[in-house]
């Protein structure tokens, strides 16, 4: 069993989700290891986890922690073998760390993904993979075709704009590295339940 793309899952917080997406073969699964983060994951429960699972890596999730607490606390943890942020002005300060940089950049307008746009090939030279997330913004031609171009800059995963009826023709389209999608308690993007999460693996499922 095997998926036609990358893939990532965020925001894992129980086994049962977890094995699921291990035994679907995802490429990454991550862990939120902000402690007022509702999907905080300790070092027990990480460990009680990942411990039933192979084939897959993971990623320790920030959105606010400074480079140095991030890399303190890993230091509580084993097993990550990538890191994700969501504040650029951190990368310079792990992008040596010895560990996969992922940088979240949530996004609102055009103007944002021309900005990122612009710095798609300082992205490359730092091997830093972006993954793109939006609350607002829908999957129109024009931003279908500022997707294309910055995956021909860097590394690109995208975290919306497809359902299991249109992601493959939208990772054909845009020629992203792959997909993300969050677990936890609340399944994005726009997925009421897990069973939708479920329902986009099995379309990216390879037939044996």
């Amino acid at each position: 069993m095997a998926l036609k793309t990358f893939v990532k899952i965020s925001s894992v917080n129980n086994l049962s989700d977890a094995r699921y997406c291990s035994g679907m073969q995802v490429n990454l699964m991550g862990f939120n290891l902000e402690e007022e983060n509702k999907n905080f994951t300790s070092v027990q429960k990480f460990k009680e986890i990942t411990d039933w699972l192979s084939g897959v890596s993971f990623v320790a999730e920030f959105e606010f922690s400074h480079p140095e607490n991030i890399l303190e606390k890993l230091k509580s943890y084993e097993g990550f073998e990538f890191i994700q942020i969501e504040q650029e002005m951190h990368l310079k300060m792990l992008v040596n760390s010895g560990f996969g940089i992922i940088l979240k950049q949530n996004i609102s307008d055009l103007d944002q993904m021309d900005a990122l746009i612009a710095r798609g090939e300082s992205f490359k030279n730092f091997d830093v993979t972006l993954l793109l997330t939006s609350e607002i913004l829908e999957m129109t031609g024009t931003l279908k075709d500022k997707i294309k171009t910055l995956s021909g800059k860097c590394s690109l995963l995208l975290g919306f704009g497809f359902q299991a009826d249109n992601v493959l023709e939208l990772i054909e389209e845009t020629g992203i590295k792959g997909i993300a999608m969050e677990g936890g308690d609340e399944i994005k993007p726009g997925l009421k339940d897990f069973d939708e999460l479920a329902e986009i693996l099995e379309v990216l499922e390879i037939e044996d």
